[in-house]
């Protein structure tokens, strides 16, 4: 990684560094990434001015370095963005298209009447989360939501023995991130 000593004593910088080492290990891109947006803000909306488009960011913002971690884990495959109304189907898609996910499917251990994957109750998007959080616990996975503001779910998947980790973290960065279906929420 770059060295970056106006960083180094920083505690933000430093809670964003290890929030993307926590949910990137070994890819320091991401790492860098966010570092870019939160100590050159204005270089990197401008570096990154067609990615940003899409998301109504013209200029910076508050919480440009948490856009940056969303956008980076987005680009090393680690990061699903559902909407708020998505179905059971779609997030199933893309939480299995991750490359943290489980080395088992969660769907797999869910009640024995939701086997074909198809949502026996229609849950609102939020509980179906919970549920899907449950589940990737149980096979040692955290899934977790970082709250960027809008109306979707940002989601990865790490560790659960971390887990405890990410919330701190976040909130020392300045930003909310909670693990689904554990008593964070």
């Amino acid at each position: 990684m770059t060295d970056r000593p106006a960083s180094a004593s920083d505690p933000a910088a430093q809670a964003l560094t290890a929030l993307a080492e926590l949910l990137a290990p070994g890819r320091a891109a991401v790492a860098e990434e966010v570092l870019f947006a939160y100590e050159d803000p204005d270089a990197y909306v401008r570096t990154h001015a067609t990615r940003l488009e899409d998301r109504g960011i013209d200029a910076p913002i508050e919480n440009l370095a948490w856009i940056a971690l969303v956008d980076a884990l987005t680009a090393q495959g680690l990061l699903a963005e559902v909407d708020w109304k998505e179905d059971g189907d779609e997030i199933r898609r893309q939480l299995r298209a991750l490359e943290s996910r489980p080395a088992v499917d969660p769907w797999s251990l869910a009640d024995p009447e939701n086997a074909d994957g198809t949502d026996p109750v229609a849950l609102d998007t939020a509980a179906f989360l919970n549920d899907a959080g449950r589940l990737h616990l149980d096979l040692g996975v955290a899934l977790a939501v970082l709250d960027i503001e809008s109306d979707c779910y940002p989601l990865v998947c790490f560790p659960a023995r971390r887990a405890s980790e990410l919330t701190p973290l976040a909130a020392r960065a300045g930003f909310y991130a909670a693990v689904l279906g554990s008593d964070q929420l």
